[in-house]
């Protein structure tokens, strides 16, 4: 059952999450990103007595979990949740620490193929970006309505993009923007193709980062997840990008310093060969991996 339609979903480094969530049948585990539920198929597979949260901020990704993960009955509670809301949305499921919690901060294979979502440089579509369709200015908003300046800042430092200025400059001369192709011709007159990728490549991921305010609501994540995650509690983060690798890394570091987590990843795990040839969206994956400590002070005594 399912398979066939799990088939052109790979969660990445799948076998990698489990093993360093080292799950228990009775624990509280939350998903923080579940797209289409690869994951989560996973550590509910595990479970007997335990639950999983299943999180995310895009409605659409996560009724297609449901419907991929029905068979956990409620086994798995499924609630649509910013990362920034994670304590918040625990806390109305009557959760106030889980054992474990994954955030795969890859972008789900659906969003990036739904034309209609304006994530896609292959395929025409508005120029929305949203990863939960109702949250707020949409890639359209910042390109048409941005200063050249606010612009060339978003595309060099989410994209870190070398050509920023003058891509900046070309979207500029050349609004409104309304679809994905015509702003990723324009981007491509521009700065012509230089190696294989898109020349729009790195451009459409920062303005989709700035969008749906990716690196703040990751910052959010962490600053919620020590608290919400269980003495013993592992955390497992998978990062595609520099800047969020960056984030997580330094944030890890700063928790192992003050005693409050051991880092199981003593340095960045990749994906083994075997799975980029199969998956060749996973080949940028990074995986760290923490696990929360007993409190040097009586913290935990503080409601």
């Amino acid at each position: 059952m399912g398979m066939q339609s799990m088939q052109e979903h790979y969660p990445v480094m799948a076998g990698e999450v489990i093993e360093y969530l080292a799950v228990r049948p009775e624990g509280t585990y939350a998903d923080c990103s579940t797209g289409l539920g690869g994951h989560a198929r996973r550590i509910a597979g595990l479970l007997t007595t335990g639950r999983l949260i299943c999180l995310d901020r895009d409605a659409e990704s996560l009724e297609k979990a449901r419907l991929q993960l029905a068979e956990f009955g409620d086994r798995i509670a499924f609630r649509q949740s910013l990362f920034s809301q994670l304590r918040q949305t625990l806390a109305s499921l009557g959760v106030e620490k889980v054992d474990g919690m994954v955030a795969d901060l890859g972008v789900s294979r659906y969003q990036l193929t739904d034309p209609d979502r304006g994530f896609s440089l292959m395929v025409d579509g508005p120029l929305d970006m949203r990863m939960g369709r109702g949250e707020g200015p949409t890639a359209a908003d910042i390109v048409n309505f941005s200063s050249e300046n606010q612009i060339a800042d978003i595309i060099y430092t989410y994209g870190e993009e070398r050509r920023a200025r003058k891509l900046a400059r070309a979207i500029v001369r050349t609004r409104p923007h309304r679809t994905t192709l015509a702003l990723a011709r324009v981007i491509e007159e521009a700065a012509p193709r230089t190696g294989k990728l898109h020349p729009a490549t790195r451009t459409f991921m920062a303005l989709r980062m700035a969008v749906n305010r990716e690196l703040e609501e990751l910052e959010a994540l962490l600053d919620q997840a020590s608290e919400a995650l269980a003495t013993g509690g592992r955390i497992v983060m998978l990062t595609f990008h520099s800047l969020e690798a960056r984030i997580v890394k330094t944030r890890f570091q700063q928790w192992a310093r003050d005693g409050r987590a051991s880092l199981l990843t003593k340095h960045v795990v990749r994906p083994q060969q075997e799975e980029v040839r199969r998956n060749p969206a996973s080949r940028s994956a990074m995986l760290r991996a923490a696990q929360i400590e007993e409190p040097q002070s009586t913290r935990d005594g503080e409601k």
